[in-house]
Protein backbone atom coordinates (compact mmCIF):
# COMPACT_ATOMS: atom_id res chain seq x y z
CA UNK A 1 0.00 0.00 0.00
CA UNK A 2 1.33 3.53 -1.14
CA UNK A 3 0.53 6.32 1.53
CA UNK A 4 -2.09 9.15 0.28
CA UNK A 5 0.74 11.81 0.56
CA UNK A 6 -1.80 13.51 -1.49
CA UNK A 7 -3.54 14.72 1.62
CA UNK A 8 -0.60 16.76 2.70
CA UNK A 9 0.28 18.41 0.47
CA UNK A 10 1.26 21.34 2.47
CA UNK A 11 4.01 18.92 4.60
CA UNK A 12 5.55 17.65 1.26
CA UNK A 13 6.44 21.58 0.70
CA UNK A 14 8.12 22.68 3.99
CA UNK A 15 10.15 18.96 3.54
CA UNK A 16 11.20 20.16 0.26
CA UNK A 17 12.35 23.68 1.48
CA UNK A 18 13.61 21.67 4.45
CA UNK A 19 15.85 19.76 2.70
CA UNK A 20 17.72 22.72 1.27
CA UNK A 21 18.90 23.47 4.57
CA UNK A 22 19.10 20.70 6.97
CA UNK A 23 20.99 17.17 6.74
CA UNK A 24 17.69 15.00 5.25
CA UNK A 25 15.12 17.81 5.76
CA UNK A 26 15.19 17.42 9.33
CA UNK A 27 17.40 18.20 12.64
CA UNK A 28 17.18 14.52 14.18
CA UNK A 29 17.79 11.95 11.91
CA UNK A 30 14.60 9.78 12.70
CA UNK A 31 11.84 11.98 11.71
CA UNK A 32 12.89 11.91 8.13
CA UNK A 33 10.70 8.90 7.64
CA UNK A 34 13.57 6.99 5.97
CA UNK A 35 12.45 3.85 8.08
CA UNK A 36 9.14 3.79 6.51
CA UNK A 37 9.20 6.02 3.25
CA UNK A 38 7.58 8.80 2.29
CA UNK A 39 7.13 12.48 3.27
CA UNK A 40 7.46 13.24 6.74
CA UNK A 41 4.15 15.26 8.68
CA UNK A 42 4.82 18.41 9.60
CA UNK A 43 2.95 19.35 12.67
CA UNK A 44 1.28 22.88 13.53
CA UNK A 45 0.22 22.37 17.05
CA UNK A 46 -0.68 19.72 19.38
CA UNK A 47 -3.49 19.51 22.28
CA UNK A 48 -4.01 16.36 24.73
CA UNK A 49 -3.24 13.16 22.72
CA UNK A 50 -3.84 14.90 19.55
CA UNK A 51 -1.51 16.37 16.75
CA UNK A 52 -2.58 18.70 14.04
CA UNK A 53 -0.74 18.75 11.24
CA UNK A 54 -0.06 21.63 8.48
CA UNK A 55 -2.66 20.35 6.21
CA UNK A 56 -5.07 20.20 8.57
CA UNK A 57 -5.42 16.82 9.53
CA UNK A 58 -5.61 15.81 13.29
CA UNK A 59 -3.54 12.28 14.52
CA UNK A 60 -4.26 10.03 17.64
CA UNK A 61 -0.36 10.67 18.50
CA UNK A 62 1.82 7.54 20.59
CA UNK A 63 4.81 9.24 19.75
CA UNK A 64 4.57 11.84 22.69
CA UNK A 65 7.67 13.91 21.63
CA UNK A 66 9.43 10.43 21.70
CA UNK A 67 8.62 10.30 25.37
CA UNK A 68 8.41 13.31 27.57
CA UNK A 69 4.36 14.30 26.77
CA UNK A 70 3.17 11.37 29.45
CA UNK A 71 0.73 13.79 31.00
CA UNK A 72 -0.61 15.18 26.94
CA UNK A 73 0.68 18.09 24.99
CA UNK A 74 -0.63 21.62 26.23
CA UNK A 75 -1.12 20.52 29.73
CA UNK A 76 -2.18 23.64 31.06
CA UNK A 77 -0.67 23.73 34.26
CA UNK A 78 2.46 23.06 32.43
CA UNK A 79 2.13 26.01 30.21
CA UNK A 80 1.26 28.11 32.43
CA UNK A 81 4.09 27.47 34.80
CA UNK A 82 6.43 27.94 31.70
CA UNK A 83 4.73 31.31 30.85
CA UNK A 84 5.23 32.31 34.39
CA UNK A 85 9.29 31.13 34.23
CA UNK A 86 9.56 32.89 30.92
CA UNK A 87 8.06 36.03 32.14
CA UNK A 88 10.86 36.32 34.58
CA UNK A 89 13.47 35.49 32.51
CA UNK A 90 14.45 32.97 30.39
CA UNK A 91 18.21 32.37 31.25
CA UNK A 92 20.36 33.86 34.09
CA UNK A 93 23.56 31.40 33.68
CA UNK A 94 22.82 31.67 37.83
CA UNK A 95 21.45 29.51 40.24
CA UNK A 96 17.66 29.48 41.06
CA UNK A 97 15.64 27.97 43.97
CA UNK A 98 13.84 25.59 40.84
CA UNK A 99 17.16 23.89 40.12
CA UNK A 100 17.04 22.16 44.29
CA UNK A 101 13.33 22.07 43.81
CA UNK A 102 13.32 19.79 41.12
CA UNK A 103 17.10 17.55 42.73
CA UNK A 104 15.11 17.31 45.83
CA UNK A 105 11.94 15.56 44.41
CA UNK A 106 13.64 13.64 41.70
CA UNK A 107 15.75 12.63 44.86
CA UNK A 108 12.16 11.09 47.00
CA UNK A 109 11.23 9.75 43.39
CA UNK A 110 14.11 7.86 42.77
CA UNK A 111 16.18 7.31 46.06
CA UNK A 112 19.42 6.11 44.74
CA UNK A 113 19.57 9.67 42.89
CA UNK A 114 20.93 11.01 46.52
CA UNK A 115 22.58 13.64 44.22
CA UNK A 116 22.54 14.92 40.68
CA UNK A 117 23.66 17.73 38.23
CA UNK A 118 21.07 19.35 35.73
CA UNK A 119 22.29 19.19 31.93
CA UNK A 120 20.38 19.92 28.46
CA UNK A 121 19.84 16.60 27.09
CA UNK A 122 19.55 13.20 27.44
CA UNK A 123 22.65 12.31 25.74
CA UNK A 124 24.72 15.07 27.53
CA UNK A 125 23.75 13.24 31.11
CA UNK A 126 24.58 9.50 29.86
CA UNK A 127 28.12 11.19 27.97
CA UNK A 128 28.92 13.00 31.54
CA UNK A 129 27.92 9.77 33.76
CA UNK A 130 30.20 7.76 31.57
CA UNK A 131 32.94 10.32 31.92
CA UNK A 132 32.04 10.24 35.88
CA UNK A 133 32.46 6.56 35.92
CA UNK A 134 35.90 6.42 34.02
CA UNK A 135 37.16 9.10 36.25
CA UNK A 136 35.97 7.70 39.45
CA UNK A 137 36.87 3.64 38.81
CA UNK A 138 40.70 4.88 36.79
CA UNK A 139 39.43 2.24 34.34
CA UNK A 140 38.90 2.66 30.30
CA UNK A 141 36.03 0.18 29.08
CA UNK A 142 32.37 0.29 29.33
CA UNK A 143 30.01 -2.49 28.49
CA UNK A 144 26.64 -1.87 26.51
CA UNK A 145 24.27 -3.81 24.74
CA UNK A 146 23.24 -4.24 21.15
CA UNK A 147 20.20 -1.92 20.21
CA UNK A 148 20.32 -0.14 23.12
CA UNK A 149 20.39 3.90 22.64
CA UNK A 150 22.46 6.10 24.74
CA UNK A 151 22.95 9.45 22.64
CA UNK A 152 25.12 10.20 19.94
CA UNK A 153 28.32 9.84 21.65
CA UNK A 154 31.25 8.19 20.52
CA UNK A 155 31.85 5.87 22.62
CA UNK A 156 27.90 5.10 22.35
CA UNK A 157 27.14 4.77 18.95
CA UNK A 158 28.19 1.25 18.29
CA UNK A 159 25.75 -1.46 17.51
CA UNK A 160 23.29 1.32 18.68
CA UNK A 161 19.41 1.31 18.22
CA UNK A 162 17.11 4.11 17.36
CA UNK A 163 18.12 6.14 14.44
CA UNK A 164 21.37 4.27 14.01
CA UNK A 165 19.23 0.88 13.29
CA UNK A 166 16.06 2.69 11.50
CA UNK A 167 19.00 4.34 8.55
CA UNK A 168 20.89 0.61 8.75
CA UNK A 169 24.07 2.46 9.52
CA UNK A 170 26.89 0.27 9.73
CA UNK A 171 29.36 0.86 12.25
CA UNK A 172 30.70 4.09 13.60
CA UNK A 173 31.38 6.48 11.32
CA UNK A 174 33.56 9.32 12.70
CA UNK A 175 34.53 7.50 15.55
CA UNK A 176 37.98 7.00 16.07
CA UNK A 177 38.57 3.51 16.46
CA UNK A 178 40.51 3.64 19.93
CA UNK A 179 37.58 5.17 20.94
CA UNK A 180 35.25 2.63 19.85
CA UNK A 181 37.37 -0.22 21.06
CA UNK A 182 36.97 0.10 24.56
CA UNK A 183 33.19 -0.25 24.33
CA UNK A 184 32.56 -3.74 24.84
CA UNK A 185 28.60 -5.00 23.34
CA UNK A 186 26.85 -7.69 23.83
CA UNK A 187 23.44 -8.92 23.11
CA UNK A 188 20.72 -7.40 25.65
CA UNK A 189 19.05 -9.93 27.63
CA UNK A 190 22.06 -12.39 27.56
CA UNK A 191 23.00 -13.70 30.83
CA UNK A 192 25.75 -15.94 29.24
CA UNK A 193 27.25 -13.12 27.48
CA UNK A 194 27.48 -10.76 30.63
CA UNK A 195 29.37 -13.49 32.47
CA UNK A 196 31.95 -13.86 29.43
CA UNK A 197 32.40 -10.52 29.25
CA UNK A 198 33.07 -10.08 33.01
CA UNK A 199 35.43 -12.60 32.99
CA UNK A 200 37.18 -11.38 30.15
CA UNK A 201 37.35 -7.74 30.73
CA UNK A 202 35.48 -7.36 34.23
CA UNK A 203 39.27 -5.55 36.17
CA UNK A 204 38.75 -3.14 33.32
CA UNK A 205 35.64 -1.95 33.25
CA UNK A 206 34.50 1.62 34.06
CA UNK A 207 30.35 0.89 33.65
CA UNK A 208 27.93 -1.06 32.21
CA UNK A 209 25.13 1.31 30.60
CA UNK A 210 21.73 -0.24 30.05
CA UNK A 211 18.25 0.39 29.13
CA UNK A 212 16.62 -1.27 31.70
CA UNK A 213 13.69 -1.66 29.38
CA UNK A 214 15.03 -1.24 26.05
CA UNK A 215 13.29 1.37 23.86
CA UNK A 216 15.51 1.77 21.18
CA UNK A 217 14.90 -1.38 18.98
CA UNK A 218 11.19 -1.52 19.72
CA UNK A 219 10.00 -1.98 23.38
CA UNK A 220 11.53 -5.20 24.90
CA UNK A 221 11.30 -5.94 28.82
CA UNK A 222 14.53 -7.72 30.42
CA UNK A 223 14.31 -10.90 31.08
CA UNK A 224 14.30 -12.30 34.70
CA UNK A 225 17.38 -12.41 36.19
CA UNK A 226 19.21 -9.82 34.21
CA UNK A 227 19.44 -7.02 35.66
CA UNK A 228 19.90 -8.67 38.85
CA UNK A 229 22.96 -10.22 37.17
CA UNK A 230 24.64 -7.13 36.19
CA UNK A 231 24.17 -5.33 39.43
CA UNK A 232 25.62 -8.60 40.88
CA UNK A 233 28.68 -7.96 38.88
CA UNK A 234 29.35 -4.98 39.10
CA UNK A 235 29.33 -4.87 42.60
CA UNK A 236 31.54 -7.57 42.27
CA UNK A 237 34.34 -6.82 39.99
CA UNK A 238 34.30 -2.98 41.16
CA UNK A 239 32.59 -1.26 38.02
CA UNK A 240 29.53 0.96 38.07
CA UNK A 241 26.19 -0.01 37.15
CA UNK A 242 24.20 2.99 35.08
CA UNK A 243 20.65 2.38 34.08
CA UNK A 244 19.68 4.94 31.16
CA UNK A 245 16.13 6.04 32.39
CA UNK A 246 16.04 8.91 29.87
CA UNK A 247 13.15 6.98 28.50
CA UNK A 248 11.83 4.33 31.03
CA UNK A 249 11.99 7.42 34.01
CA UNK A 250 8.89 8.20 35.32
CA UNK A 251 7.26 6.25 32.82
CA UNK A 252 7.11 2.33 33.54
CA UNK A 253 6.21 3.63 37.10
CA UNK A 254 6.64 6.82 38.99
CA UNK A 255 10.05 5.74 40.01
CA UNK A 256 11.51 4.34 36.73
CA UNK A 257 12.25 1.38 35.75
CA UNK A 258 15.00 0.51 39.06
CA UNK A 259 11.65 1.22 41.26
CA UNK A 260 9.76 -1.48 39.14
CA UNK A 261 12.11 -4.02 39.00
CA UNK A 262 14.03 -3.45 42.75
CA UNK A 263 17.56 -3.06 41.28
CA UNK A 264 19.19 -0.55 42.32
CA UNK A 265 22.39 1.34 40.20
CA UNK A 266 25.00 3.78 40.87
CA UNK A 267 23.92 6.03 38.62
CA UNK A 268 21.16 7.32 36.55
CA UNK A 269 20.63 9.00 33.56
CA UNK A 270 17.16 10.84 32.83
CA UNK A 271 15.70 13.07 29.68
CA UNK A 272 12.59 13.42 28.46
CA UNK A 273 9.93 13.21 31.07
CA UNK A 274 12.21 15.10 33.57
CA UNK A 275 12.10 18.54 31.03
CA UNK A 276 7.76 18.56 30.92
CA UNK A 277 8.60 18.53 27.20
CA UNK A 278 11.70 21.54 27.50
CA UNK A 279 15.60 20.06 26.95
CA UNK A 280 16.67 18.81 30.14
CA UNK A 281 18.18 15.69 30.82
CA UNK A 282 19.68 15.02 34.68
CA UNK A 283 22.45 12.08 36.03
CA UNK A 284 23.21 11.52 39.34
CA UNK A 285 23.52 9.19 41.89
CA UNK A 286 25.70 7.86 45.02
CA UNK A 287 26.66 11.18 46.89
CA UNK A 288 30.23 9.77 47.09
CA UNK A 289 30.42 9.73 43.01
CA UNK A 290 29.12 13.18 42.06
CA UNK A 291 30.87 14.67 44.90
CA UNK A 292 33.82 13.68 42.30
CA UNK A 293 32.28 16.83 39.84
CA UNK A 294 33.46 19.71 39.57
CA UNK A 295 33.32 22.16 41.67
CA UNK A 296 33.45 19.79 44.39
CA UNK A 297 35.54 16.78 42.42
CA UNK A 298 37.99 16.80 39.53
CA UNK A 299 36.24 15.74 36.58
CA UNK A 300 34.88 18.31 34.94
CA UNK A 301 31.39 18.78 33.19
CA UNK A 302 29.80 22.48 32.42
CA UNK A 303 26.91 23.68 30.46
CA UNK A 304 25.97 26.78 29.94
CA UNK A 305 22.04 26.36 29.27
CA UNK A 306 22.05 23.63 32.59
CA UNK A 307 19.40 24.17 35.38
CA UNK A 308 17.69 26.63 32.59
CA UNK A 309 14.66 28.39 34.76
CA UNK A 310 12.09 27.40 32.11
CA UNK A 311 13.02 23.96 31.83
CA UNK A 312 12.84 23.83 35.59
CA UNK A 313 9.49 25.13 35.79
CA UNK A 314 8.17 22.28 33.05
CA UNK A 315 10.18 19.66 34.49
CA UNK A 316 8.95 20.09 38.21
CA UNK A 317 5.03 21.31 37.54
CA UNK A 318 5.15 17.79 35.20
CA UNK A 319 7.02 15.78 37.65
CA UNK A 320 4.38 17.05 40.52
CA UNK A 321 1.33 16.58 38.58
CA UNK A 322 2.62 12.92 38.31
CA UNK A 323 3.22 12.39 41.84
CA UNK A 324 -0.57 13.89 42.61
CA UNK A 325 -1.75 11.35 39.90
CA UNK A 326 0.10 8.28 41.69
CA UNK A 327 -1.09 4.99 41.77
CA UNK A 328 -4.13 5.32 39.84
CA UNK A 329 -2.81 7.37 37.00
CA UNK A 330 0.21 4.86 36.28
CA UNK A 331 -2.62 2.07 36.58
CA UNK A 332 -4.60 3.46 34.33
CA UNK A 333 -1.72 4.27 31.73
CA UNK A 334 -0.82 0.62 32.00
CA UNK A 335 -3.90 -0.79 31.21
CA UNK A 336 -4.44 1.05 28.38
CA UNK A 337 -0.69 0.21 27.26
CA UNK A 338 -1.54 -3.37 27.17
CA UNK A 339 -4.91 -3.37 26.24
CA UNK A 340 -3.41 -1.29 22.93
CA UNK A 341 -0.58 -4.07 22.23
CA UNK A 342 -3.26 -7.12 22.87
CA UNK A 343 -5.59 -5.77 20.67
CA UNK A 344 -3.03 -5.33 17.72
CA UNK A 345 -1.60 -8.37 17.69
CA UNK A 346 -5.00 -10.37 17.68
CA UNK A 347 -6.15 -8.19 15.09
CA UNK A 348 -3.08 -8.64 13.06
CA UNK A 349 -3.51 -12.35 13.35
CA UNK A 350 -7.07 -12.04 12.34
CA UNK A 351 -5.85 -11.34 8.83
CA UNK A 352 -2.40 -13.68 9.02
CA UNK A 353 0.37 -11.52 10.05
CA UNK A 354 2.60 -12.50 12.35
CA UNK A 355 3.07 -10.06 15.02
CA UNK A 356 4.31 -9.73 18.94
CA UNK A 357 3.94 -7.18 21.23
CA UNK A 358 5.33 -5.75 24.86
CA UNK A 359 3.94 -3.40 26.74
CA UNK A 360 5.70 -2.45 30.51
CA UNK A 361 3.64 0.32 32.04
CA UNK A 362 3.29 3.55 29.83
CA UNK A 363 5.23 2.13 27.00
CA UNK A 364 5.09 -0.58 24.58
CA UNK A 365 5.88 -2.63 21.16
CA UNK A 366 4.72 -4.71 18.34
CA UNK A 367 6.62 -6.54 16.14
CA UNK A 368 5.68 -8.05 12.78
CA UNK A 369 7.41 -11.33 13.66
CA UNK A 370 6.20 -14.87 15.52
CA UNK A 371 8.42 -13.47 18.37
CA UNK A 372 9.30 -13.41 21.36
CA UNK A 373 11.36 -10.65 20.90
CA UNK A 374 14.05 -10.59 23.76
CA UNK A 375 17.04 -9.16 22.03
CA UNK A 376 18.27 -6.73 18.76
CA UNK A 377 18.81 -9.54 16.60
CA UNK A 378 15.69 -10.89 17.17
CA UNK A 379 13.95 -7.37 16.56
CA UNK A 380 15.63 -7.36 13.23
CA UNK A 381 14.13 -10.45 12.45
CA UNK A 382 10.84 -8.46 12.14
CA UNK A 383 9.22 -7.63 8.73
CA UNK A 384 10.19 -3.59 8.58
CA UNK A 385 8.63 -3.40 5.25
CA UNK A 386 5.57 -4.88 6.30
CA UNK A 387 5.15 -2.10 9.10
CA UNK A 388 6.66 0.56 6.52
CA UNK A 389 3.04 -0.09 4.73
CA UNK A 390 1.11 -0.47 8.48
CA UNK A 391 2.19 3.04 9.57
CA UNK A 392 1.20 4.70 6.40
CA UNK A 393 -2.02 3.22 6.44
CA UNK A 394 -2.86 4.05 10.35
CA UNK A 395 -1.60 7.03 9.26
CA UNK A 396 -4.07 7.78 6.43
CA UNK A 397 -6.62 6.64 9.53
CA UNK A 398 -5.61 9.49 11.93
CA UNK A 399 -2.90 7.36 13.97
CA UNK A 400 0.45 8.63 14.35
CA UNK A 401 2.83 6.03 15.34
CA UNK A 402 6.67 6.21 15.37
CA UNK A 403 7.69 6.41 11.93
CA UNK A 404 10.43 2.97 13.01
CA UNK A 405 10.03 -0.39 13.38
CA UNK A 406 12.62 0.15 16.00
CA UNK A 407 11.15 2.51 18.22
CA UNK A 408 8.68 2.49 21.33
CA UNK A 409 5.52 3.81 21.43
CA UNK A 410 3.74 5.63 24.03
CA UNK A 411 0.28 6.27 26.11
CA UNK A 412 0.07 8.82 28.30
CA UNK A 413 -2.70 10.53 30.58
CA UNK A 414 -4.86 11.36 27.91
CA UNK A 415 -5.01 7.86 26.00
CA UNK A 416 -8.45 7.23 27.44
CA UNK A 417 -10.53 3.80 26.50
CA UNK A 418 -12.40 5.43 24.18
CA UNK A 419 -9.34 6.30 22.46
CA UNK A 420 -8.03 3.21 22.31
CA UNK A 421 -10.69 1.72 20.75
CA UNK A 422 -10.58 4.14 18.03
CA UNK A 423 -7.22 3.65 17.05
CA UNK A 424 -7.72 -0.14 17.09
CA UNK A 425 -10.91 0.47 14.83
CA UNK A 426 -8.25 2.53 12.22
CA UNK A 427 -6.04 -0.52 13.38
CA UNK A 428 -8.65 -3.03 11.96
CA UNK A 429 -9.01 -1.51 8.88
CA UNK A 430 -5.36 -1.30 8.35
CA UNK A 431 -4.58 -4.21 8.56
CA UNK A 432 -6.85 -5.38 6.24
CA UNK A 433 -5.50 -2.91 3.73
CA UNK A 434 -2.16 -3.76 4.24
CA UNK A 435 -3.15 -7.94 3.92
CA UNK A 436 -5.37 -7.56 0.88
Amino acid sequence: MIADTSRRPRSGELFEAACKRLPGGVNSPVRAFRGVGGTPVFIDHAEGPYLHCVDGHRYIDYVGSWGPMILGHAHPTVVAAIEAAARRGSSFGAPTEAETELAELVATLMPSMEMMRCVSSGTEATLSAIRLARGATGRPRILKFSGCYHGHGDSLLADAGSGVATLGIPGTPGVLPEVASNTITVAYNDLAAVEAAFATHGDQLACVIVEPVAGNMGCIAPVPGFLELLRRETTRTGALLIFDEVMTGFRVALGGAQARYGVTPDLTTLGKIVGGGMPVGVYGGRRDLLEQIAPSGPIYQAGTLSGNPVAMAAGLTTLRLLAEGGDALYDRMESAAARLVDGLVGLAAEVGIDACGESVGAMFGVFFAAGPVHSYADAKKADTALFGRWFHAMLDRGVYLAPSAFEAGFVGAGHSDTIVDQTLAAARDAFEAVAG
